[in-house]
């Protein structure tokens, strides 16, 4: 059973000779936005909803399919840079736009033509603003001592945001 904490990871020697990686402890991961085609190594913050048993939630397991909170700074920068749009601001604030007086034209056009074509959730907006991401494991940690996964975003977001509501 895999925990959030310091990184902990023993080899296990299975049949054939073959290789398991048990992860005793992670404390972060590789996580891809698939809308945007962009993965980055985040930290894991929080368990927050297992289809399977509320014991992994209380218990701050990590298992294939968890609903997880991660870290959304690496995405947050990585879209500012790419798009040259600030996102996650919060309501009552005004949004200091990105400095493009030292940009050349080339890069200024290019960050005209992407923004052209940009579009962003408002449920994904609201928690960039929060700092943190709500992410599904699609790896299995105590199997391959890594916990990889997708940021969720779209039907499935909102599916899973209802879900916790109701529990």
């Amino acid at each position: 059973m895999t925990k959030i904490g310091e990184t902990r990871i023993h080899p296990v020697r299975c049949r054939g000779g073959n290789m398991k990686f048990r992860a005793l402890r992670l404390d972060s991961g590789n996580f891809s936005w698939g809308t945007e085609v962009c993965t980055r190594k985040v930290r894991v913050l929080d368990v927050t909803y297992n289809a399977s048993n509320n014991e992994l939630v209380r218990t701050k397991t990590l298992v294939k399919g968890a609903i997880i909170l991660v870290d959304a700074h690496p995405f947050k920068s990585w879209y500012e840079a790419h798009y040259g749009v600030r996102i996650g601001v919060k309501k009552g604030q005004g949004a200091p736009p990105l400095d493009t007086a030292e940009k050349s034209e080339k890069v200024k056009e290019k960050l005209q033509k992407r923004q052209a074509s940009r579009s962003l959730e408002g449920a994904l907006d609201h928690q960039f603003a929060s700092g943190r991401l709500l992410a599904k494991i699609t790896s299995r940690p105590g199997q391959t001592g890594r916990c990889d996964g997708a940021i969720l975003e779209g039907p499935e977001l909102a599916f899973y945001q209802k879900m916790m509501v109701r529990k």
